[in-house]
């Protein structure tokens, strides 16, 4: 499959300040009015044949098997992909869920955040294994740390990206993942964070606190049917944070799971980080 290119690099997202609240996924925020390149895309390959995006679709992408060492001498298995034809507008660090109930670099959630998302809306995503997970990219050297001895690998994972001077990195974390970023991902190459499914339980109000005084963004994604956080709790525990969105997904689970609540949440992604590319299309040309 392949892409048409009409034009040029999207403009970066202006960072503004956002006031805490609950609003429903999918509707008008970030994304203006306004015709972007992606929209006359569109509508050039409107009459092109075309194949729905599904759960097993991998889009084009310059993709690398990469490895990271951390402070601590742990050698962290990972990849890194960037749009096939220009340069990204912003970067994904992706933050896995708990590796002892099965999380790892290819949940499915970032394995297809990082097979669509350089396509469909020009961002690098960057995935790797914590210390001690397998995934069928590998395994990290190491072992669980319980959260702590994983700060290591976020600073190895963030130098990387910096290292090879990657736009804008944001911070996806998912479950485990956003206590990670919430405890160790305030980095002053980190522009902000997303949260999917945060437990809120290894991560707590300091946390909360320490980004506060940053002034970076956050956007939390909570499942209406999360088993460990809700929307109206959560947006109590992230009122403490000024520049925190909190939107409630009302049919979705803990896992994301099903293609629905997938697009809710890549749609989300972008919307933040890149709303020229906001809203993903369904489709791709063949």
């Amino acid at each position: 499959m392949s892409r048409m290119s009409l034009c040029g690099r999207p403009t970066a997202l202006e960072r503004r300040s956002d006031g805490t609240g609950t609003m429903p996924a999918g509707s008008a925020g970030h994304g203006g009015p306004a015709r972007s390149c992606h929209d006359e895309q569109r509508t050039a390959l409107a009459e092109e044949p075309m194949s729905e995006i599904t759960a097993s679709t991998v889009l084009p992408a310059r993709r690398e098997r990469v490895s990271v060492l951390t402070s601590d001498g742990l050698r962290l298995v990972g990849e890194l992909a960037r749009p096939a034809q220009r340069p990204p507008v912003a970067t994904l660090i992706c933050l896995h869920p708990l590796p002892t109930h099965g999380g790892m670099m290819d949940s499915h959630v970032l394995r297809k955040a990082s097979f669509r998302l350089p396509a469909l809306a020009d961002l690098a995503v960057f995935r790797f294994n914590t210390r001690g997970t397998t995934s069928p990219h590998g395994s990290s050297e190491g072992e669980f740390g319980e959260g702590e001895t994983e700060r290591h690998d976020v600073a190895a994972a963030i130098g990387y990206c910096a290292d090879r001077d990657l736009p804008r990195l944001w911070l996806l974390g998912w479950s485990f993942g956003t206590e990670l970023a919430l405890r160790w991902g305030d980095d002053p190459d980190v522009e902000g964070a997303i949260l999917l499914s945060p437990p809120l339980k290894r991560a707590g109000d300091a946390d909360l606190d320490a980004w506060a005084r940053s002034g970076k963004p956050l956007l939390a994604l909570v499942p209406g049917r999360d088993d460990y956080l809700q929307p109206d709790e959560a947006r109590a525990r992230f009122a403490r944070v000024p520049e925190a969105v909190v939107i409630g997904v009302p049919d979705a689970g803990h896992l994301w799971l099903g293609e629905r609540s997938v697009r809710i949440v890549l749609n989300e992604i972008v919307r933040r980080i890149n709303p020229d590319a906001w809203p993903l299309p369904t489709e791709w040309k063949d």
